[in-house]
């Protein structure tokens, strides 16, 4: 058997297990992402949004239903409250946090 056919199936090998990891992921990301917006309240508590490379500006109606040990559970490295905002680091996720709520409020908006 040529060295170039095992060196083939290796690397097919390699693929399929990368595509199932990313695959899991983007499955994980919404998992974790639907308990980040139960956790600040529900998407009708959430009013406005920032994103400031890893850290998630949210500004909230009512901030104390808020489950903030639960959001520091789920991964947020650090969360600072000022008024009716909260600041949470989230790290790379943070963008993609954002407009995945803001998907989830346009379903809302159509419905």
């Amino acid at each position: 058997m040529p060295i170039y056919f095992q060196y083939i199936i290796i690397v097919s090998v390699l693929l399929i297990i990368a595509l199932a990891i990313i695959k899991g992921s983007k499955k994980d990301f919404k998992i974790e992402a639907n308990k980040l917006v139960e956790y600040l309240g529900g998407k009708d508590n959430i009013l406005s949004m920032e994103v400031n490379l890893s850290r998630f500006k949210v500004t909230l109606k009512n901030v104390e239903i808020v489950n903030k040990d639960a959001i520091q559970k789920l991964g947020a490295r650090g969360i600072v409250e000022i008024d009716n905002q909260l600041k949470i680091v989230l790290g790379n996720n943070a963008e993609r946090l954002k407009k995945y709520i803001e998907e989830l409020k346009k379903q809302d908006a159509i419905k």
